[in-house]
């Protein structure tokens, strides 16, 4: 095993890595999770058993392998569904060990969530009656009256004598305009919903914190 100094493991890189015990060459599984205190590691592939490891154990990281100053018996007693708080870890450790290997601080940035609320607008359509005065010339006929004289031919002799006053009416006949209204589909509006999409630009202030360390001995890196 390779001595690695605890500040400078690369715990990103320690994901899925190989989890042992220095104590006895014991197997702590694969790591899982990094926490603040705690180091999650899982063995098994079907009855999967969680150990959450205090991060103080850990002793180095060769690149392959995650190293604890544990063994397996101490192993049995990291193991929990849950991870545990921090006081729970006091009872592991003793004087010669160091501290955390890292705190870590949160830095809390809002952020915005965009979501589309519908509303529903009507559109109005109203069929309103208008009057026009149309014009459609129609023949029509009618009889009159043609009086023509003519000087009777022959002796034609008169069946009666000319004493009293005598009418003859002569019907005429005429034709007459009668209008009727009779409604009837003139033409179709046909209305379409048609859906239309457009980018809107949504603009909000958010607020985030910057962290700004300061004090002797103190370095600051950072990471992508």
């Amino acid at each position: 095993m390779t001595n690695t100094n605890e500040s400078s493991i690369a715990w990103d890189d320690v994901i899925k890595k190989e989890a042992r015990g220095a104590a006895d060459d014991s197997d702590f599984g694969e790591v899982q999770e990094i926490g603040q205190h705690y180091v999650l590691t899982q063995k098994g592939l079907v009855n999967k058993e969680k150990f959450y490891v205090p991060k103080y154990l850990v002793q180095g990281y060769d690149g392959h392998t995650l190293w604890f100053d544990a063994s397996e018996n101490e192993l049995d007693g990291f193991n929990m569904d849950s991870a545990p708080s921090y006081d729970q870890y006091s009872r592991y450790r003793t004087p010669e060990m160091s501290q955390d290997i890292e705190t870590r601080i949160p830095v809390i940035e809002e952020r915005l969530n965009v979501s589309k609320r519908v509303s529903t607008d009507e559109t109005t359509i109203r069929k309103t009656p208008m009057t026009e005065t149309k014009t459609v010339e129609v023949p029509v006929t009618h009889e009159e009256v043609s009086v023509e004289r003519r000087p009777a031919s022959g002796q034609t002799r008169a069946d009666r004598p000319v004493d009293t006053e005598t009418e003859i009416k002569v019907p005429l006949s005429s034709e007459h305009v009668e209008v009727t209204k009779e409604p009837y589909v003139k033409e179709e509006v046909s209305i379409k919903k048609v859906p239309v999409t457009e980018t809107k630009r949504v603009s909000e202030t958010v607020k985030s914190e910057k962290v700004d360390v300061s004090g002797p001995r103190t370095r600051e890196s950072d990471k992508e």
